[in-house]
């Protein structure tokens, strides 16, 4: 085919073969590990050139998510040593004594189906369908964005060129993207001891699993006895992932929580013009950083502001919920207040892994009010019992609020009313719903029901 006969996809992919400098008009590897300032082994480069050579052939706009998958196993089956039958064994007898000693602990039944140790490999397969749903809005922002700035900085006669070839570059930015997703999560399978330890569900609804071979990390310098490590672990990743299961609704609103925080994250692409202005292929250094650091994403937004502000509440909830049943459960334990300090101190701190993936979608799953949180659970678990602390679980609007958390003797006063059988204390809110139904009253065609009881609204437990 003629020069001038060639598709506008396929003078673009001409395009960027010379901007990347391969020879024989074939994209370089080297060069490309430069422009994406991911420090990736050979091998690794070479599974995304072949994902790039796919998105040159088969270019659909998507997200490739097999290249996250492939890049996450990689780095997790490279490092993984399997799990032995004694450490099978340890667990599971850890396992057995934590669900005993959780019935006393929590009404919130048991678990149908078996907790269990599982590779670095396993925790990759069942946790990435999760962190592709967190991960996909922002894929989304910076492949939009890449095409943005390609369509600002052409010049205008190359209009017929770059609208056909925006999908590809979709593509293609999505292809880095997922890449260094899987880079992430890859790097955080060598990091989490159990499945609720980054704190949102992200294993399968009803699953309790532990990595053994990080556990043996995370316990190496603790000088503690490693069965009451391993029984402390176990009856927290159980609490975790029995709360989940019995709140059916949590798992979605945890999850609905997060993407509505990642919608709201547009690359900046003013930074972006300026670091790629002033960047030098031989020091390639400042734009690794760049991407490794999150300096690409902007500010928040005070939308985004408030959106993390209801996550880091919820989170803090359901980890203090989580933290106070432990406690209990492993009273008998005598290095429990220890081990509880270390995990506490580590989920404050967070791991590598944890950190890139705050980078990479510019939001740190930790709960900064975790304290205050479990102190206001102890409150409740003091005041009121297990069950009436626990039924707060069993529907949305039940669960307790940051402002609950700000005071939870309210809370307190609010169960202890019930508990009696009296009409919880009204405040603003019932006051402000009873003037609404108040005026919908009074606007009804035929005017208010006759003889009917002044509308006082619902009371809130």
């Amino acid at each position: 085919m003629a020069d001038d006969e060639r598709s506008p996809d396929e003078e673009f992919q001409e395009l960027l073969r010379q901007i990347l400098g391969g020879s024989g008009g074939e994209i370089d590897p080297e060069r490309l590990a430069q422009l994406s300032g991911m420090n990736l082994d050979p091998q690794t480069m070479q599974m995304l050139m072949r994902q790039l050579q796919n998105a040159f052939q088969n270019s659909d706009g998507g997200i490739p998510w097999d290249t996250a998958r492939t890049q996450a196993l990689h780095l997790a089956n490279q490092s993984d040593l399997g799990i032995t039958a004694g450490d099978r064994h340890d667990l599971d007898e850890a396992f057995a004594l934590a669900t005993l000693w959780l019935g006393e602990a929590t009404t919130i039944s048991e678990l149908s189906s078996p907790p269990r140790a599982i590779t670095r490999g396993t925790w990759v397969e069942e946790t990435l369908p999760v962190w592709q749903e967190l991960a996909e809005p922002v894929a989304t922002s910076i492949a939009d964005a890449l095409t943005n700035a390609l369509r600002e900085q052409m010049p205008e006669d190359m209009d017929d060129l770059l609208q056909g070839a925006g999908r590809l570059m979709r593509t293609v930015g999505g292809t880095l993207f997922a890449t260094q997703l899987g880079h992430v999560v890859g790097r955080l399978s060598t990091e989490v001891v159990s499945g609720g330890d980054v704190g949102i569900p992200v294993m399968p609804s009803g699953v309790a699993a532990i990595v053994p071979q990080n556990f043996a990390d995370f316990g190496r310098d603790l000088e503690i006895a490693e069965d009451q490590l391993a029984l402390y672990v176990a009856t927290r990743e159980l609490a975790h992932a029995r709360l989940f299961r019995h709140a059916k609704w949590l798992r979605l609103h945890v999850i609905s929580q997060v993407t509505e925080f990642a919608r709201g994250i547009r690359v900046d692409t003013d930074a972006l013009e300026d670091l790629a202005a002033r960047f030098d292929p031989s020091e390639p250094e400042e734009l690794r950083h760049a991407l490794e650091s999150g300096a690409l994403l902007p500010s928040r937004s005070d939308t985004q502001t408030a959106a993390l502000e209801r996550l880091e509440n919820l989170l803090a909830t359901i980890e203090g919920w989580v933290e106070v049943v432990t406690d209990d459960a492993t009273s008998r334990l005598p290095s429990a207040h220890r081990i509880a300090e270390v995990v506490r101190r580590r989920r404050a701190v967070g791991g590598p892994g944890e950190k890139a993936l705050g980078s990479l979608v510019g939001l740190e799953l930790r709960p900064r009010r975790m304290r205050e949180a479990a102190a206001m659970w102890r409150a409740v678990t003091d005041a009121v019992g297990v069950e009436a602390r626990d039924a707060l679980w069993d529907y949305a609007d039940l669960m307790p609020t940051a402002e609950d958390i700000d005071d939870p003797a309210s809370l307190v006063a609010r169960l202890e009313a019930r508990a009696r059988g009296e009409e919880p204390a009204r405040d603003e809110v019932d006051d402000a719903l009873a003037r609404l139904l108040a005026e919908a009253e009074d606007d009804r065609p035929d005017g208010p029901a006759p003889d009917g009881p002044a509308p006082d609204g619902p009371t809130r437990a």
